[in-house]
């Protein structure tokens, strides 16, 4: 537009308000008659009514009416996505003032309540799902509960005092005993604190994991971690169990008769001499389950199968001998290296080598779903252990498929037992819910506050969800979609719908989502689906790697604090398991308060500057 002030550019400015306005509308009316058998929860029906007018308005190209619209000094549309229609009708409004024609004042102030009506809402949802947010902040924290949260009670209160207003525990990990430790723990901190704090269960969901992988000779090492000077800073835990369950290198425990075990109790020592024949001592810190007893020990030691271990009660001296599951075998990958994936279910294995060196057989691991050979292809990418193995399938057949490494690290990436396969190029047709799901979904239903859904690609596996949760008696429990795959931000919108029966929020898991949309689109994708459920009112939770190298290493890099601060814009931020967590808390908090000042969403917040 060359003279925006004319009359004639107002009227043809207005005149294509007003058919976007109908378009809008229209496709509205549309999508609402397909949600309608699904549309459960009368108190959502306004939230869907938006959602849809959002779409129809995102399928227009609005980039040249933005671009006069802002040079007439009106609103771009900008920030629309929580009140569409409202949006529409106060331009139009202010278009016709400017063109001289009468507006009653009363529509003016229905625009204007209704802005403020859909922000409302957005926080009242909010609110339901995740809980009150902390008085100095609008953003929630939530925390993914590592193995010590189970026996560690003072390290749940100072979460929850430090700002957690919600608790993730991930059923692809740990076990019913352990997650209700950490519930318990939970609990307990939040009567102390007088605070409440959500509970999030992460159903496993169809991700795609790698088997077993064979087991290397059975030898233990516990090592305490030490300072530059070898002073210890933190014992090393150890896990008595006589249920013979195998341990595993996150929680490493050594098995047991249950009768010696039944002896032991807190404050007690267990001497032992370990394969180097040095005199070591475990000091038994708490009883965590009728057949597990945490222990510790400061010093390092080797274990082999059949070491002697002695307890000292009123009776005298009673020894017994340790046993325990060996670590897997290591399979290291490097770029130009050949993997088969097996369809036969045998344990992994490293590659051969001949007397010379020579590959006489490549390294193979299997996968946990077989089915997956019917939909791939050769000429397909996979990503294996969260993006860190990248690799192209070069054939199938009876066998397997055979992957040639096309991304590690210069010193190789190692593979284990139980870690992601991602086949972004490939159309996998999986259930929704395995039966671990079913049965995990039990204990979900009588101890957490949500259910998050994983791998999910569209509406009907929502319906699928829910019909058990109902049948299970969690009608009241909120579900979390994590959106984490290219068909499920596709089907957004729908999932959506389905899943307003309950309270409901989304996920932006970026970690699986990077690797099945690809990392440059990334940033692209998660600000669609902040638009997206802006517009249906649904909160959104920020998730995965964080504060990554803060938590894990103590010091944050200037791209993660960067990223901390875009994550303020959503309504829950998620932070994983890490030695620094506690650190990585007070700084997401110190990030997101001085935020919140500068930003709201999409809008930029003119708090004044000192300059």
């Amino acid at each position: 537009m060359q003279k925006v002030g004319n009359n004639c550019d107002l009227e043809a400015l207005m005149e294509r308000m007003q058919s976007l306005h109908e378009s809008v509308i229209a496709t509205q009316a549309q999508l609402l008659e397909a949600w309608r058998p699904h549309l459960r929860k009368p108190e959502f029906h306004r939230s869907a009514a938006n959602l849809a007018a959002y779409i129809g308005l995102r399928r227009h190209d609005l980039r040249t009416l933005q671009a006069d619209l802002a040079a007439t000094g009106l609103s771009s549309l900008g920030r629309c996505e929580g009140h569409v229609l409202a949006t529409l009708e106060a331009v139009m409004h202010a278009l016709k003032r400017m063109l001289g024609k009468e507006v009653a004042l009363e529509e003016i102030e229905k625009s204007k309540l209704a802005m403020e009506e859909d922000q409302l809402i957005l926080k009242r949802h909010t609110n339901q799902l995740l809980g009150e947010a902390p008085s100095h902040r609008w953003t929630r924290f939530m925390v993914t509960f590592p193995a010590e949260a189970a026996t560690d009670y003072p390290f749940v209160r100072d979460l929850l005092t430090r700002g957690m207003s919600c608790a993730r525990i991930n059923c692809a990990h740990d076990n019913p005993v352990f997650w209700k430790n950490m519930i318990d723990n939970l609990r307990r901190a939040e009567l102390e604190a007088g605070k409440r704090c959500k509970v999030l269960m992460d159903l496993s969901g169809p991700k795609l994991r790698t088997g077993p992988v064979s087991l290397g000779p059975p030898i233990l090492h516990i090592n305490p971690k030490r300072d530059r000077e070898g002073k210890t800073l933190k014992e090393a835990n150890v896990v008595l169990d006589s249920s013979g369950r195998p341990g595993s290198p996150e929680r490493p425990s050594l098995s047991v008769p249950h009768k010696w075990l039944k002896r032991l109790h807190a404050g007690d020592e267990v001497h032992f001499r370990d394969l180097l024949k040095r005199s070591r001592r475990f000091r038994i810190l708490e009883r965590i389950s009728p057949t597990e007893v945490l222990a510790t020990c400061s010093d390092g030691a080797y274990i082999g199968p059949g070491t002697k271990i002695e307890h000292r009660d009123g009776k005298g001296k009673i020894a017994e001998t340790l046993d325990f599951s060996p670590e897997p075998l290591e399979i290291r990958l490097y770029e130009g290296d050949l993997l088969l994936l097996t369809r036969a279910a045998a344990p992994g294995e490293p590659q051969k080598l001949d007397a010379s060196g020579n590959i006489i057989a490549p390294a193979h691991i299997s996968c946990q779903q077989p089915e997956i050979f019917s939909c791939i292809k050769s000429g397909e990418k996979v990503w294996m252990d969260d993006g860190r193995i990248g690799a192209l399938i070069e054939k199938i057949d009876d066998v397997g498929a055979w992957l040639r490494i096309t991304h590690a690290r210069k010193q190789g990436e190692k593979l284990g037992a139980e870690k992601g396969l991602n086949f972004p190029d490939s159309d996998i047709r999986l259930p929704a819910l395995s039966e671990k799901d079913r049965t995990d979904l039990e204990f979900i239903v009588e101890h957490a506050d949500i259910v998050g859904c994983s791998f999910f690609h569209q509406a009907s596996d929502m319906d699928e969800l829910i019909d058990l949760m109902n049948e299970l008696g969690g009608r009241k429990l909120g579900i979390v979609a994590k959106i984490e795959t290219r068909k499920a931000v596709e089907n957004l919108p729908e999932i959506i719908i389905h899943g307003s029966r309950h309270d409901f929020g989304v996920m932006i898991a970026r970690g699986d989502l990077a690797l099945e949309i690809g990392y440059e689109r990334l940033a692209e994708i998660q600000e669609e689906i902040l638009w997206v459920c802006e517009a249906a009112h649904v909160p959104v939770i920020w998730a995965t790697q964080v504060l990554e190298s803060m938590v894990k290493l103590g010091l944050p890099s200037r791209a993660e604090i960067t990223d901390a601060a875009m994550a303020e814009r959503a309504e829950c931020i998620m932070l994983n398991k890490g030695e620094y967590l506690l650190n990585a808390m007070a700084v997401l908090d110190n990030v997101v308060m001085r935020m919140q000042n500068h930003q709201s969403k999409k809008t930029s917040k003119f708090r004044a500057l000192h300059w």
